[in-house]
Formats: C-alpha cells, sequence, structure tokens
C-alpha cells in the first residue's frame, strides 16, 4: 500500500486539467450560474414594479425549451409530416428541419441586455440624430388596458429607425418583442436584436412549413402576454405612403384567441420624421431606377455617409435631422371587436367568417394608425410646395400656406407637432432640413423652388400627411 509509483509528467498534468474542469463544470460554474440568476431574478422584479405592462415569465423561459416547444407543436408536427409526404422524405428529416425554423424565429430575450444596454443605446442614437418628441397619447386610455391583455402596437413603417425609436420611448412603460427582417442578420447585430426580444421572419417565403412553425411560435407569444410591436404594411413604405395591409402575423395573433381568454389589444402608433435616412434609396427602389447593390456596396455607402457627417460635426456645420415623432393611439379590445360579432372567441366563429374578420380588422387597425401620424415640419412645407400652383413660392406665401394646412388638419383632430408652439419656426425648421439638402433652392427673385428631380422625394414626405388631407 505504501508503494511509490511513477507517472510521466503529461499524464499528472493532464489529470490535473481535467481534474479542475471537472471542478469548474459541476461545482463552479452552477454556483456562479445561479449568482447570476437571482441578481437577474431580482432586477426583473424591480423592474416589474416599475413597468405598466410586465415583463412575462414566458420571455425569461429558457430558448431551448422554447424551441422544443415550438417544433413539437401539434400544428407544427401535422405540417411536417405534410412537408414530408410532398418532398418524398422521412418524417424524422422534416421534423429536423421545423426544428431548425424554430430555431431561427425564437428569440434570447435578455433584461439586462433590453434595458442596460438596448435602451441605452436606443435613446443614445434616437437623441444624437433627431429632436425626439412624443406625440398625441390618450393616457387615460392607455393607463386603463388590462395589465394581463396581451398588448400589440400596430404601427406604420417609415424607417428602420422605427425599432429603436419606439423602443425608447415604450421603455418606460414595457418591453417589446419586434418581428425583424432578414436584413438584419448580421452575425453580431442578429445576437443583440435577439437578446432584445425580437425574432426573425422570411418575409415572403412560400415554405408552408415554415409558415406554421412561425405562426406556433407568435401564437405562443400571444397567448402567454407578451408585448408585442408589429408593422401590418410588411415592410418599408417606398413612396412615403401607408401600403396595404399584409395580414399574416395579424391572423396568427388572431388565432391566439382560440386558446385562452386573455383579451388582445391593439394599440394603434403612428411614426413620422424630417428626415428618414433611407429615403433616396426607397424613393429610387420605388421608381424602378435602383440598381442592384452588393453588401459591400451598401457597407461603403453607410461609412461615406456617417464619414460626412463627422467631418460636418467636427467643423461644426452638422445638425440633427429634424425631428422625429411618435403618437400613440386610443386601445382597440379584440374583446370588444369580437363582441360586435356575437362572438365570445375567436373560435365562436365560423371557419368562413374568420378571413373576412381579419381583413376588416387589419383595415381598421391600419386606419387608425394613419389617424395618428403626426404632422411635422419637413411634411408640412412638402405638401405646401407641390400644391403651389406655379410650383414655387415667397417665403410669406409659404407661410401663408403652411398655417392654412395647420388649421386644416387641426380641424381634421390630426397632430400637429408646432415646434415651440411658433408656426414661423415651424416653417423655417422645415425648409432648413429641404435646403440644407439641396431638395428646394432659392432662385435670385427670392422665390423657393424645389430642385430639377427633387419632386419624389418631396412627394415622399408630402404622401406622410396626405392622407389626413
Amino acid at each position: 500500500m505504501s508503494a511509490t509509483i511513477e507517472l510521466p509528467v503529461w499524464l499528472v498534468a493532464l489529470a490535473g486539467a481535467l481534474a479542475a474542469v471537472a471542478f469548474v463544470d459541476r461545482l463552479l460554474t452552477p454556483a456562479v450560474r445561479w449568482f447570476f440568476r437571482r441578481r437577474v431574478n431580482r432586477a426583473i422584479e424591480e423592474l416589474n414594479t416599475r413597468l405598466q405592462l410586465k415583463i412575462k415569465p414566458f420571455g425569461l423561459t429558457r430558448r431551448q425549451v422554447l424551441i422544443d416547444r415550438v417544433a413539437h407543436d401539434p400544428d407544427v408536427m401535422i405540417a411536417a409530416e405534410e412537408h414530408a409526404r410532398e418532398q418524398n422524405m422521412p418524417v424524422a428529416v422534416a421534423m429536423d428541419q421545423a426544428e431548425r425554423y424554430a430555431r431561427e424565429i425564437v428569440p434570447a430575450f435578455n433584461a439586462y441586455a433590453y434595458f442596460r444596454i438596448g435602451i441605452r443605446i436606443a435613446r443614445m442614437l434616437s437623441t444624437a440624430l433627431y429632436r425626439v418628441r412624443l406625440g398625441y397619447t390618450d393616457t387615460e386610455a392607455l393607463s386603463s388596458v388590462n395589465p394581463d391583455s396581451t398588448v400589440v402596437f400596430v404601427m406604420n413603417h417609415r424607417s428602420n429607425m422605427d425599432y429603436v425609436l419606439v423602443t425608447y420611448l415604450a421603455s418606460a412603460s414595457t418591453t417589446l418583442s419586434y418581428a425583424v427582417g432578414e436584413w438584419a442578420r448580421i452575425p453580431v447585430l442578429q445576437t443583440l436584436i435577439r437578446a432584445m426580444g425580437a425574432y426573425f421572419i422570411r418575409r415572403d417565403t412560400r415554405d408552408r412549413l415554415y409558415r406554421r412553425v412561425l405562426a406556433a411560435y407568435v401564437r405562443m407569444a400571444t397567448d402567454a402576454g407578451v408585448t408585442q410591436a408589429i408593422f401590418p404594411e410588411g415592410g418599408l413604405s417606398r413612396d412615403g405612403a401607408l401600403r396595404p395591409v399584409r395580414l399574416g402575423l395579424l391572423s396568427y395573433i388572431l388565432s391566439a384567441h382560440e386558446h385562452g381568454d386573455r383579451d388582445t389589444v391593439f394599440i394603434p402608433v403612428g411614426v413620422n420624421y424630417d428626415r428618414v435616412l433611407e429615403d433616396r434609396s426607397l424613393v429610387a427602389d420605388a421608381t424602378g431606377h435602383a440598381a442592384p447593390v452588393s453588401t459591400l456596396q451598401k457597407t461603403a455607402t453607410t461609412l461615406a455617409f456617417l464619414f460626412r457627417n463627422l467631418r460636418l460635426r467636427m467643423a461644426g456645420k452638422w445638425h440633427r435631422f429634424g425631428y422625429a415623432c411618435v403618437s400613440f393611439g386610443k386601445p382597440v379590445s379584440l374583446n370588444a371587436m369580437l363582441a360586435r360579432h356575437g362572438a365570445a372567441r375567436w373560435t365562436d366563429l365560423a371557419e368562413a367568417e374568420r378571413p373576412a374578420l381579419t381583413e376588416e380588422i387589419g383595415a381598421m387597425l391600419m386606419e387608425e394608425v394613419g389617424r395618428v401620424i403626426p404632422a411635422l415640419p419637413v411634411s408640412l412645407v412638402a405638401v405646401a410646395l407641390l400644391d403651389a400652383p406655379a410650383g414655387e413660392l415667397d417665403l410669406l406665401a409659404l407661410k401663408a400656406r403652411v398655417g392654412a394646412l395647420i388649421d386644416r388638419l387641426a380641424e381634421r383632430g390630426a397632430h400637429v407637432h408646432v415646434a415651440h408652439a411658433d408656426r414661423d419656426y415651424e416653417v423655417t425648421a422645415g425648409l432648413r432640413m429641404l435646403t440644407l439638402r439641396r431638395i428646394v433652392t432659392r432662385g435670385e427673385d427670392g422665390l423657393l423652388h424645389i430642385a430639377p428631380g427633387e419632386e419624389i422625394l418631396v412627394a415622399y414626405y408630402a404622401n406622410a400627411i396626405r392622407h389626413l388631407l
């Protein structure tokens, strides 16, 4: 028993390393995980005392558990069997594909990343680029929303800044889970976006299995009370006007009413900007003048834009891009809408009635969104210039036209953000943004003209409020 055994140094080193790994894996890692989980849970409890719409347990569930739940949803399993028959493949292979889709869609919400990183970035970016303003908001109606309801913010989509701006303005009341397009699937960025609770979607896919997996996730999140934000237009407006409603995500949200008694409350959100960062590329795409652009070219263009604005800022000649304003409309209860059709739940409706009611709800929500879009200086000046009989105005005539527009909008109940409550400054602010970009020029005769070739861009900003008139 007391004999000496000689071992090679490399074997002792290997055994020591394995023992260290086992110690970390079995003792240290669980202890550290428990420590941080306890701190996170305490932080979430504290946050929930401040938030009007609490963080739901669904959002804190481990991501792998959610992936398994989505991939093994009964509707998904039926769809996988159908997909296997159509593609002449084993059901197990189709199920693996469904799981890959679920892994692609399901977010990885992290409260620390959302509030300590995401919100700070959103606030910094929003206020650095724009004069951010909260427009119309029905505070009494919003405060009366049942906290146990599933709240869905329904928004118009003018810029990719919409995600950042609305997240910042809503951060005092709730966390938002967005449906994000494939544009954001960049290695580092997508990790942060998932941690913010957003989920990725393929907007134009015709794969029925994928759509069934997406429907299962949205239905589960809605049924669990997760606060969501959707863009019914399905993409950015190319001409500045509201686009027709696309009913995919909305139909998935409505179908969640089949499984639970929780009410779904839709809150219309109207967003407008004095300058949309992507305006020229959107207009070029709408007119068919946009040439195919590679990722390298997009990156080079973005860097050139940033460098140019940084140079202006260092020279003291840089101005923020005007105002960015968000209005929150009156909440719309799904239970109340169903009651008007003599139903208590979605399943009480006949199968043939549901598509028509989905279209009716989508159109009504988009109308409400359009009603709360705020009128900002650039949009007002753009409408006044485009509607001028000769296509040119002096400054006094422009101020008179903008004043008349403000009166018309006020009569119709629209929200007009009059900067500093000064209508003259309203014109000055809108005109400055357009002249700095050389979209509007002043002739030797002192008259203001739309620069040649810029009529479509001016119309883009005018279309943002044209429906209000």
